[in-house]
């Protein structure tokens, strides 16, 4: 198959099981901190791709970028390349209390509030995760005695709309458990290319707390969210090799 426009690779140059994140350089540190026999075999744009093994299998890393549309470019290329199963390790912000600064929320499903899978199909289709890569993830944790959050999700457009607080207020209310741009497209379209697919998402802003605030805390990496990242990218990793 002839190489793919964005992601610059082509079938049988990676691996079936991906871990895909949206920062570039978070590739590197997954790598750097994980992986084995480490290799940079594309970077174009947003994406950054690198194969290496963890526990002697094969695995790809993918930076995504921001959002729901280069997420679904990153989608559909690996699948086109082989992929099988892609677990998101991201970031989001808190939309309870109760939940920390590098806590771990396992999404379960998403509110469809991006319009890049809305391109596909209404937002009556549910974007819900593989039930065995969200009982592997959660598995992981519980025998490492760590506490996570498990549950619904907001995937959306924008941190600076008008009206921002209100829609925070109002998804607070419905019990969803943080935002992010990116985990309802790649559920969505994961589902309607016959991947599987989950997302393990690293808290960086505390439930009511100025957004800019909390992602330059993050961009400092802040000592609660670098811990937060490493521990839901080895969870994702660990739940990649043991998938069927």
């Amino acid at each position: 198959m002839n190489q793919q426009p964005h992601l610059l690779i082509s079938h049988g140059q990676i691996a079936t099981n991906i871990l895909v994140c949206g920062e570039p350089d978070r590739v590197n540190r997954i790598a750097e901190c994980f992986l084995t026999n480490s290799v940079l075999i594309a970077e174009n744009r947003e994406y950054r791709i690198i194969n290496g093994d963890y526990q002697g299998k094969p695995v790809t890393l993918c930076s995504t970028g921001m959002g729901a549309p280069s997420m679904i470019i990153a989608l559909e290329e690996l699948k086109r390349c082989g992929a099988e199963h892609i677990i998101r390790v991201g970031s989001a912000g808190a939309l309870q209390s109760n939940i920390g600064l590098g806590e771990l929320i396992i999404a379960e499903g998403a509110v469809r509030d991006e319009g890049g899978s809305k391109a596909y199909i209404p937002s009556e289709f549910p974007a819900i995760a593989d039930h065995q890569l969200v009982h592997l993830l959660k598995t992981d944790l519980s025998q490492q005695n760590i506490n996570y959050h498990s549950g619904i999700v907001r995937s959306h457009d924008s941190f600076y709309t008008d009206d921002e607080d209100n829609i925070c207020e109002y998804w607070h209310k419905k019990g969803v458990l943080g935002a992010d741009m990116e985990t309802s497209a790649l559920l969505t379209v994961g589902r309607l290319r016959q991947l599987k697919t989950a997302a393990i998402l690293n808290n960086v802003v505390l439930y009511q707390q100025n957004v800019s605030e909390g992602i330059s805390a993050y961009v400092n990496e802040a000592e609660e969210m670098i811990k937060g990242e490493q521990l839901a990218a080895h969870t994702a990793l660990n739940a990649l090799i043991n998938a069927a």
